[in-house]
């Protein structure tokens, strides 16, 4: 084909084609600031791996973010390989054939670690549960974590078989 001065038309995409104005639909979505639940607990879609516990941390407020961080490398380095993942709002941290051993929840004013076969560990974590074989780390603005002690507990809970996410 030619135009009406015998030049050839191009089948390219022309200039006024490639400035076409981007739907909406097209746009990249920016991630929505996560929702903040009572208490101040994230709430982050479940998933499975290290991307939407860290996603979790990261939203995490004040104080907390810098505890998730440290709880997050302290299991990490204790138990290499965990099997990490968000459920109900809680990162969860376990071994892959033995199921969950520790979750962490954020409250108002304190971090609650969970683990859920604690009642077994030497020497058993403070907190009483309703469920017996639960016991419960909770850790204030102002304490000192004693990485030492939650190690040791992170260590045994991962070595003996966790919850396996339906019973009670």
């Amino acid at each position: 084909m030619t135009t009406g001065d015998g030049r050839a038309k191009s089948k390219g995409v022309t200039k006024a084609a490639a400035k076409k104005p981007v739907r909406a639909t097209q746009r990249r979505r920016v991630a929505a600031k996560p929702v903040l639940l009572a208490g101040g607990n994230p709430q982050i879609a479940k998933g499975e791996g290290n991307a939407p516990v860290k996603a979790f941390i990261a939203a995490m407020p004040g104080w907390k973010r810098a505890v998730g961080r440290r709880l997050d490398a302290l299991i990490a380095r204790t138990v290499p390989g965990v099997k990490k993942a968000v459920k109900w709002n809680s990162p969860f941290y376990g071994v892959e054939g033995q199921g969950w051993f520790l979750n962490f929840h954020c409250f108002t004013s304190y971090i609650k670690l969970a683990f859920f076969r604690g009642a077994s560990l030497r020497p058993a974590p403070p907190g009483a549960s309703k469920h017996k074989e639960v016991r419960y780390v909770d850790v204030y603005e102002d304490d000192e974590l004693d990485e030492k002690q939650l190690a040791s507990w992170i260590r045994q809970a991962a070595a003996i078989p966790g919850w396996d996410g339906k019973s009670g």
